[in-house]
């Protein structure tokens, strides 16, 4: 080779080097479902700032990195496992593992990276955030996950791990659990069904081909439907507790609660239109919903604490 040209082939190596660690990371990037998880941190700020008294800049760092790459190992850990159904899905089936650009071994050292160092922020913070964390970990990967084959049951299971998240923030800033925690927990505990659910109503023909059955009857119809309002209806009052001074030091003044309500109403409405029409273009305006109302009505309770 002309000695001239040496540098240009080593320019270009060091490229395709580059363009394979960039398709790598993004794989990672994408097996901690990132859009989603940032909602998961959301929340758990939300949690923090609710609880807090006084605020440490290192521990809601540790709380956001170690909320994440925890969240992160636990969607990579399910990718991991339902690898082989998610190939059958269309809207999985461009994930990492189905499509080779992450190997099984290179999704589990990830998963497992991450869950440790995510582990090791939350218990920087304090060893019962980090327990909380543990426990969702443990949940969603090995109790959801493979519960999921197994029918709806499996997103009563997964709402628990779901739920984590504000109570995981309020734990990080106080170190207590109590009845302020609990609320928020049971807050976002209801208002996954009709999230969940309206997804399942979206994708159940996707889900079927996976061998999924997630809606309570089995399939989208008045039934579902009819759970989905049942649930969506008691987010409402469970919403408003910390109006009536029932629920610690959380919380809201009547104009915090009036606007919780009008964000409950709007939640519901779209429920009882799906129990009306039965259709999918309402199961999508109600996922949207849903999408929508849970981060307003925390940024409802901050705001009202500090303001």
């Amino acid at each position: 080779m002309h000695p001239k040209l040496e540098p240009l082939e080593k320019i270009r190596e060091l490229k395709a080097e580059k363009s394979a660690f960039a398709l790598k990371w993004n794989a990672v990037l994408e097996l901690t479902k990132a859009r989603l998880n940032i909602s998961v941190v959301y929340s758990a700020i939300a949690g923090y700032l609710l609880g807090a008294d006084s605020f440490s800049a290192l521990h809601l760092i540790f709380l956001s990195l170690g909320g994440y790459l925890v969240v992160g190992a636990a969607n990579g850990f399910n990718q991991v496992i339902e690898r082989d159904r998610d190939a059958l899905m269309k809207r999985t089936a461009n994930r990492p593992l189905p499509t080779g650009r992450l190997s099984l071994l290179e999704a589990m050292v990830a998963s497992t990276l991450m869950a440790f160092a995510g582990m090791w922020m939350l218990y920087l913070i304090n060893p019962l955030t980090a327990a909380f964390g543990a426990f969702a970990l443990f949940m969603y990967v090995l109790v959801y996950t493979p519960f999921k084959a197994r029918g709806p049951v499996a997103v009563f299971i997964g709402a628990f791990p779901g739920a984590i998240p504000a109570l995981l923030g309020w734990v990080a800033a106080t170190n207590d659990f109590d009845i302020e925690p609990g609320t928020l927990f049971a807050l976002q505990f209801l208002w996954q069904f009709a999230h969940f659910w309206a997804i399942g109503w979206i994708a159940d023909e996707d889900y079927k081909k996976a061998g999924y059955s997630l809606l309570p009857s089995g399939k989208p119809d008045k039934r579902t439907a009819f759970q989905i309002l049942i649930y969506t209806l008691f987010v409402i009052p469970v919403s408003l507790l910390p109006f009536f001074g029932i629920t610690g030091s959380l919380q809201l003044d009547w104009v915090a609660a009036a606007l919780v309500l009008v964000m409950g109403i709007f939640f519901l409405s779209k429920a009882i239109r799906l129990y009306q029409s039965q259709e999918v273009a309402d199961a999508r305006k109600l996922m949207i919903a849903s999408i929508i109302y849970l981060p307003v009505v925390q940024l409802i309770y901050v705001l009202d604490k500090f303001i």
